[in-house]
């Protein structure tokens, strides 16, 4: 998740801006959460998963 399109409870703005304290611990916090997940995009997943089935698919035909 990026901090982006968040807005911040306590001070009503984008996170990403960091306007107050609460903005600035959560933005740290999310970039510090930032994993490998974050960093693949949504299409990137869903050609991976394609991917995955594609070569289950093969695997399956070759072994019937």
């Amino acid at each position: 998740m990026t901090c982006d399109r968040l807005v911040c409870a306590n001070c009503a703005g984008p996170v990403s801006e960091g306007r107050c304290p609460v903005c600035r611990a959560n933005r740290a916090r999310l970039e510090q959460e930032g994993g490998w997940s974050s960093s693949i995009s949504p299409a990137a997943l869903i050609a991976l998963l394609v991917t995955l089935l594609a070569v289950l698919v093969v695997v399956e035909h070759a072994t019937a």
